[in-house]
């Protein structure tokens, strides 16, 4: 590891002209393999004493350190990249670095295996027994310098390219290529460690309200929980139980299992239908094969399925407007297959033909935007003066209400974030209301997916998340910003959400 023990005085920056952020590299070789691509690199010295009298230099500048660093958890290889959550220190400092997320993000999208967690700055070098011991700190990496480098109250990140583990000791054959392959690796480090940079900065961040769960997806999300609890894994689940990525992931750790159709599930288990519904085919495989079925189907999702029921049994033609490809409208084209047509945009409405046009209706997917839903209903309604339709527009309050949310910041936000997964179709329907609006938006399943170079230059950022997106993660993500510089938070009014949807008898 670290065996430089020389400081480059003249490295040091002055108090007058500071550079906005300093890269810090202990040793030559380190140093080397970061310059010549446009980062100013410090060399910051090997050891506490060396980097504690290089930060004292540097006050009131933001820091990252870069280098090689010794792997202590065992999924961490030679030639891994480790981003600290936090740097800790022998006598029990502990710095926290809030965008690490966001630099391990631009670091895998150069290639690199990442790991996120602390690294532990240690007085000496380690390796053997005392290695051993520090394994068990919960560290992923060890160095001899972060933690005496960080700045207080600044922005700082560190990232180790590892060269020995406990597997692969520093004194050992093969340390060579080991250490080729670790600085090849924090060479790759550069062009993330320029956005991290460049991405700097205070910004205000404007919070929508309401945003991330609506009742029917906590509903479905307590059913699953309830039914684990109730019955004992497996529970299984019909597809993704709501179109949010972190949710499967924690009820998959909780013992669900996700399957794609009913025949998977063996015969007499429970299994339960999720919140999108399903067509009346596939509760009878179920019935037929003795599951014990417990439906999450959203309410408002089941009215929709008792509208087209009442539409198609009185003889109309029911133009179902949404998204043909979507597990909701597939349920519920199944309650008439032959009575139902999806209509998909104005122009779908525009051309549609019908055997009886006095005979017709129409109902909704509850996740669409509310604009473009009532633009192909309005084309519906003047080519079909008879068309017939709910008292009240099928799309849920929660859909409505987040989309109103989006607009209220839109206009005043640089850059919109919706946190969502990519097959969720409230939380992409929200990025198509803000780009409306004018803003660039996007799309993110986590913190981790936020390219820092869409942060560049941004003072304003405005945040949402679906209807099927956990809370924590827009907590989170407004956590990882604060790495970046100052953040102002405002919170728009809230719409007052105060729905409660049941739990089915089987688990309430």
């Amino acid at each position: 590891m670290n065996t430089d023990a020389t400081v480059d005085t003249d490295d040091l920056p002055a108090g007058v002209g500071r550079p906005a952020a300093v890269v810090c590299a202990p040793m030559r070789v380190e140093r080397a393999a970061l310059r010549g691509a446009g980062v100013s690199v410090l060399r910051s010295g090997m050891g506490p004493r060396r980097s504690a009298r290089s930060a004292a230099g540097l006050a009131g500048a933001p820091v990252l350190v870069a280098g090689l660093g010794g792997g202590l958890d065992p999924a961490v290889r030679p030639g891994d990249v480790v981003v600290a959550s936090e740097v800790r220190g022998p006598a029990g400092q502990r710095v926290p670095s809030p965008s690490a997320p966001l630099l391990a993000g631009a670091l895998r999208r150069q290639g690199l295996n990442v790991h996120i967690g602390p690294i532990l700055s240690s007085e000496r070098v380690v390796d053997g027994a005392a290695r051993r011991e520090l394994s068990g700190s919960g560290a992923l990496a060890v160095d001899t310098e972060s933690v005496w480098l960080a700045p207080d109250g600044l922005p700082f990140a560190a990232v180790r390219s590892i060269v020995d583990t406990d597997a692969s000791p520093l004194w050992s054959m093969g340390a060579a290529p080991r250490g080729i392959r670790a600085l090849r690796a924090l060479r790759r480090t550069v062009p993330a460690i320029q956005e991290w940079i460049a991405a700097l900065g205070p910004r205000e961040v404007l919070l929508a309200s309401p945003r991330s769960f609506c009742a029917g997806v906590q509903r479905a999300i307590d059913v699953v929980d309830r039914a684990i609890d109730r019955y004992g894994a497996p529970v299984y689940v019909r597809r993704q139980i709501v179109h949010n990525a972190h949710v499967v992931r924690q009820l998959e750790r909780r013992g669900a299992v996700f399957v794609t159709e009913a025949d998977e599930v063996p015969p007499g288990r429970v299994l339960v239908f999720a919140a999108h519904g399903v067509t009346p085919a596939v509760r009878a495989e179920a019935d037929a094969r003795g599951l014990t079925v417990i439906d999450a189907t959203c309410p408002l999702v089941s009215k929709v399925h008792s509208e087209v029921r009442r539409y198609s049994g009185r003889g109309d033609t029911v133009f179902l407007i949404g998204h043909a490809d979507h597990e909701e409208v597939e349920g519920t084209v199944g309650e008439a297959p032959s009575n139902v047509i999806v209509v998909e945009d104005a122009a779908a409405a525009a051309r549609v033909a019908v055997r009886d046009p006095a005979r017709v209706a129409y109902a909704m997917q509850t996740t669409l935007a509310v604009d473009e839903a009532e633009e192909i209903a309005d084309v519906l309604r003047r080519r079909f003066p008879a068309l017939q339709g709910p008292r009240r527009d099928d799309i849920c309050y929660a859909t409505t209400n987040r989309q109103e949310a989006v607009r209220a910041i839109a206009g005043q936000a640089d850059l919109v974030l919706v946190v969502g997964s990519a097959n969720s179709s409230n939380s992409v329907r929200l990025v198509e209301v803000a780009q409306r609006e004018g803003v660039r938006a996007l799309l993110v399943d986590d913190a981790g997916q936020v390219d820092l170079r869409a942060l560049v230059g941004v003072r304003s950022v405005g945040i949402t998340a679906g209807a099927s997106a956990p809370p924590h993660l827009v907590d989170e993500l407004v956590h990882c910003l604060s790495g970046l510089g100052p953040v102002e938070v405002r919170e728009t009014q809230a719409q007052p959400e105060n729905i409660h949807f049941t739990l089915p008898r089987e688990v309430g």
